[in-house]
């Protein structure tokens, strides 16, 4: 602790869990748009990655409320929201953009699914045939003109997913940036920089995903499809860091009374953080992805420099979340101290329960590839090179 922090100040409250909750939207928010490049704005090359990048946004989805709910303590306070509703509360809009946004997800999985879990029903026995006749909820109509009506609803369902993954994610920001108090929070840019990292963190998540499925599967990863998620990668990086960079130089130009503790914050505090946020999550990728689409570069390294820059984006935007939530409630609102955040091994949102949390979506998606087999037909074999 240094300089003049208010007694009130000195406990840092939003632990890691609330580091995890927006780091998981964020990742939700990513994958359910990946999944959407092909199924809205017909990106085929995404392909072999949209229902793997649909089942994987459900899986983190599932997960998203859980760091509230243990933060909260009293877990069951969080149905307040729906008993006593208050449309004035910004923090009770997620209860409501969540089970929207949820109810949108299953409903695509399920039409996009339908097909296939007709299928499993047919081709199975005993309990599993029972299970897979539960999910097609009596619609075992797989008929051509059903199924074009089907991909017809995934498409409108794809084109409400979209604004409400990102409202799902710019809501996050916006309760941040709503905080006028805090000098780091409160910006208008806020929102959109953290959409922006959500649809990298997503994509990069999605990189990764697929990357160690073709691995456990011995399949070859698709070099088109890892192409295209490169370039958007690339792209959505690029904006990201610039709105997160512009945003720091204005706090810097208009130098007001909050800008040296800010600066010490960065430089002394957490400066290991802000490294990571800045260079391994953003201008190393950066620039080893554009390397990773050089002609003369081969498949083998086109893909290690694409699966690298992929981790550090997934660990940069980690840091990211960290110095935004934990940074700013270690500035003190004189203006003039900070204090200090110790993160415990188990205790107080320690870091072995925030890695468990981090790994629970891991597991989900696996079970949920179990059920829902996201493969597409006709996918090449591994070989020798790989």
């Amino acid at each position: 602790m240094t300089g003049y922090v208010y007694p009130n100040e000195i406990e840092v409250n939003w632990g890691l869990f609330i580091v995890l909750y927006p780091y998981i939207t964020g990742l939700v928010a990513g994958a359910f748009i990946v999944s959407s490049l092909y199924h809205v704005f017909g990106k085929e090359d995404l392909k072999p990655v949209s229902r793997l990048s649909l089942v994987s946004a459900l899986a983190y989805l599932m997960v998203a409320p859980l760091p509230l709910l243990l933060h909260l303590g009293q877990p069951l306070r969080a149905f307040n929201i729906l008993w006593t509703p208050n449309p004035n509360s910004a923090m009770a809009g997620f209860g409501y953009i969540y089970s929207f946004y949820m109810i949108v997800v299953l409903l695509e999985v399920w039409f996009i699914f339908r097909e296939d879990l007709v299928h499993y029903a047919d081709n199975s026995t005993g309990v599993t045939r029972f299970g897979y006749r539960m999910l097609t909820l009596g619609a075992r109509d797989i008929s051509p003109p059903t199924l074009a009506m089907d991909h017809k609803i995934v498409t409108v369902l794809a084109m409400i997913g979209i604004p409400s993954a990102a409202f799902l994610h710019g809501y996050v920001g916006f309760i941040f940036g709503a905080i006028k108090a805090n000098a780091l929070w409160s910006t208008p840019l806020q929102p959109v920089i953290f959409l922006m990292s959500a649809v990298v963190s997503g994509i990069a998540l999605q990189i990764l995903i697929y990357a160690a499925a073709c691995k456990f599967r011995k399949r070859r990863i698709d070099m088109a499809c890892l192409k295209t998620l490169n370039k958007f990668l690339w792209a959505f990086l690029i904006v990201d860091v610039l709105l997160e960079e512009l945003d720091l130089l204005q706090k810097a130009y208009e130098a007001r009374e909050a800008w040296p503790a800010i600066h010490t914050l960065f430089e002394e505090a957490i400066p290991l953080t802000h490294f990571t946020q800045i260079w391994i999550g953003a201008f190393i990728p950066i620039v080893l992805l554009i390397i990773a689409r050089w002609d003369r570069v081969s498949n083998a390294a086109q893909r290690l420099l694409t699966i690298m820059s992929s981790a550090m984006v997934v660990i940069g935007v980690f840091a990211m979340r960290f110095n935004v939530v934990i940074g700013g409630q270690m500035i003190s609102k004189s203006n003039v101290g900070l204090t200090s955040f110790q993160a415990h091994l188990v205790a107080d949102e320690g870091i072995i329960p925030t890695v468990g949390i981090l790994v629970l979506p891991l597991i989900i998606l696996v079970v949920l590839i179990r059920i829902l087999p996201p493969w597409l037909e006709g996918e090449a074999a591994m070989t020798g090179d790989h």
